[in-house]
């Protein structure tokens, strides 16, 4: 088995930030192709917020803000090419699923090549317009640890939610 980037979904920000939000679950790559027409100095709102930090889900062509990384089989593998390919066809006319074929298979052989880390890390994705080009920087993510930070949430139980917390009223 390969590593591939898998979206998680850790709040609802990706609803509210991006165009289409990528689901779940779902492989993604990086997807810089998707601004490749692009005047970049021209994306206002959540089409910027979309080239500067958007990892591309395979699936819904939505995108997310985080992936993990995540063990992907050879048929899965072999499905995101084929999506992908297809993406290619569809939405950038590229002649065909023959001529599609091998561009699909280097960005996921690309995509693979980022998830180089322990599964389940997690990966954030920062792109900008460079003097030659497209610029991409891969970011691990690294909680912080738990006990170097205040404390400022507590789990409670249901009967005990009117308990807890520290004083005032609404």
């Amino acid at each position: 088995m390969r590593k591939f980037p898998k979206v998680v979904r850790l709040d609802s920000s990706d609803l509210q930030v991006f165009p289409q939000a990528a689901a779940p679950g779902e492989w993604a790559v990086p997807g810089s192709f998707a601004f490749s027409g692009a005047r970049i100095e021209a994306l206002t709102g959540k089409d910027r917020l979309a080239f500067a930090h958007g990892w591309l889900g395979t699936e819904s062509f939505g995108y997310a803000a985080l992936v993990e990384v995540a063990e992907i089989t050879d048929g899965e593998f072999f499905q995101v090419v084929e999506r992908l390919a297809r993406h290619f066809v569809e939405r950038y006319r590229a002649p065909g699923l023959g001529e599609a074929l091998p561009a699909a298979r280097s960005e996921a052989d690309y995509a693979a090549g980022l998830a180089d880390h322990k599964v389940h890390q997690l990966l954030a994705l920062e792109r900008e317009e460079g003097p030659k080009g497209l610029v991409e920087r891969i970011r691990l993510v690294r909680p912080e640890r738990a006990d170097s930070h205040a404390k400022i949430w507590q789990i409670v139980d249901d009967d005990d939610v009117g308990e807890a917390g520290g004083g005032g009223t609404a």
